[in-house]
């Protein structure tokens, strides 16, 4: 059968850093539960699934309203699995199970920012000709081209031909926001890569984005996301 978008949240158990990561509260609730939310409410879903091979999080995701037709494999729940990897799975076990899809977007499970609207605009422009992926981006806050690195003792700069430049005259550079990707099954299938040859970007603001790796970072996601909510 022939569906058009499915949304797949990457929801693995284990974390070390921050124990049981993807589901612990998050201004009041179970942080995967923005981003299930998030993609049920935006309405462009056919299919609104979460991989992963913890029952905890497959409860709690079903009963968010979430679908866990298949618990992910264990090759793909260990630290070394990519997001790619795990996007693949996804898709070859539904076809096996006798559906496929257009369109996909995948959601990572601790991204309390995205919202209803930025994946319905993301979802309208990755289905305009032409266009095969769409990825959220943030700027940099301070340009890279004057960053340093460290030798031995001593710090030296990555270019030292840009240590006298003004900041308003170094091209503008931007990293990925992590939080999700939009793309053609097809192409996807093709170039096994989310970052794909023809990728738009939706740039964010810094309020926004919020990498989230240790315990503070996630206090510093919470002040944004409570300043954004006011």
């Amino acid at each position: 059968m022939k569906s058009k978008t499915i949304a797949i949240i990457t929801a693995r158990g284990g974390s070390k850093r921050i124990p049981k990561k993807n589901i612990k509260d998050f201004c009041g609730k179970p942080i995967i539960l923005y981003s299930i939310e998030a993609a049920l409410k935006s309405g462009c879903f056919d299919e609104v699934m979460v991989s992963t091979d913890d029952n905890e999080i497959a409860e709690l995701a079903k009963e968010a309203g979430a679908s866990v037709p298949f618990m992910r494999s264990e090759e793909n729940a260990n630290d070394f699995a990519t997001t790619i990897d795990v996007v693949s799975e996804v898709l070859d076990t539904y076809k096996k199970l006798g559906r496929q899809f257009e369109y996909f977007c995948c959601i990572y499970p601790t991204a309390p920012f995205v919202t209803a609207e930025r994946l319905k605009d993301a979802m309208a422009i990755v289905q305009e000709d032409g266009v095969e992926a769409v990825m959220p981006i943030v700027r940099y806050s301070f340009p890279p081209q004057r960053s340093f690195c460290l030798n031995e003792r001593y710090i030296e700069y990555n270019w030292p031909e840009n240590m006298l430049k003004r900041s308003q005259d170094l091209n503008p550079m931007y990293h990925d926001a992590g939080q999700f990707y939009c793309g053609s099954v097809k192409s996807f299938i093709e170039q096994k890569k989310l970052v794909m040859d023809k990728t738009v970007p939706l740039i964010l603001s810094d309020l926004e984005v919020q990498d989230i790796d240790n315990i503070e970072d996630w206090v510093i996601a919470e002040i944004k996301y409570q300043l954004l909510n006011k």
